[in-house]
């Protein structure tokens, strides 16, 4: 099997963020494909079953398997790119949905799902946990909550409580955004995850912007976007919102590439 780390939403080594990715002719076991991403250790390594048009998918963080991830699906194109094995436009078949996956001169275009929002009052307690001082909160129907706060360095300066977030399953996914302060991005933003899913802070997050993008455009008006997450390796985004769907651009760099022994 071989497999190849892949830095996402980068055009430069180290940063972005990097994920696994695993080509093979047919899945292997589920608990294979776990300890694969615990010797991994990445946020998701991602396993491709070759078709011919429509390309399985499946994702694992280094503690259980997750239906969707937008760094990996990237990572996964690129490598399908870069190959050769994909030349066209093609399909990943995700345990969550069908991504239709497309190249646009040295960006790939990936086809993500929309959440609805809704806005919630948090208590002061999410601050405490967070360490922000929240404007306005929305969450998702899958548990995920978007958090405006005052500026960039609101965001600089979040300082998470892991623990806390896990304990009281805060929620599964937390994006701290605002504004940018330069005209280059529209928003910035930091995601927080909770840490049963083996990941604590994500350097960049491709399927965040399922939940961002609306909360955006409902603030802006505007249905396109460029963001810039604040982890320390830092990463870029282009987004376009549809009607039910928010069109992911991403480039990404390969690191290495391994093949597994058999035993």
């Amino acid at each position: 099997m071989k497999i190849y780390q892949v830095d996402s939403f980068t055009t430069e080594r180290f940063k972005g963020n990097p994920a696994g990715v695993c080509i093979t002719e047919k899945f292997t076991s589920s608990s294979l494909m776990q300890s694969i991403a615990l010797e991994m250790n990445l946020s998701e390594t991602a396993f491709i079953e070759i078709g011919k048009d429509i390309f399985k998918i499946r994702y694992y963080t280094p503690t259980q398997e997750v239906p969707l991830c937008g760094h990996a699906t990237l990572a996964s194109a690129h490598i399908l790119y870069e190959q050769g094995i994909v030349k066209d436009d093609f399909i990943f078949r995700a345990q969550e949905c069908d991504l239709h996956i497309s190249l646009h001169d040295s960006w790939i275009k990936m086809n993500f799902p929309r959440y609805k929002l809704s806005k919630i009052n948090l208590h002061n307690r999410f601050n405490e946990v967070i360490g922000v001082e929240a404007i306005e909160t929305y969450k998702s129907q899958n548990n995920w909550i978007v958090a405006l706060v005052e500026d960039e360095n609101a965001v600089i300066n979040a300082k998470p409580d892991y623990e806390a977030i896990g304990r009281e399953n805060i929620a599964d996914l937390i994006a701290v955004t605002s504004k940018s302060e330069v005209s280059e991005y529209d928003f910035v933003v930091r995601v927080f995850c909770n840490p049963k899913f083996g990941i604590t802070e994500d350097p960049v997050t491709g399927a965040a912007n399922c939940i961002l993008v609306p909360f955006w455009n409902q603030k802006t008006g505007k249905d396109k976007f460029q963001s810039k997450q604040l982890s320390t390796r830092t990463g870029i985004i282009r987004t376009k919102l549809n009607d039910n769907s928010i069109d992911i651009f991403g480039q990404a760099k390969t690191i290495f590439k391994i093949e597994m022994t058999e035993k």
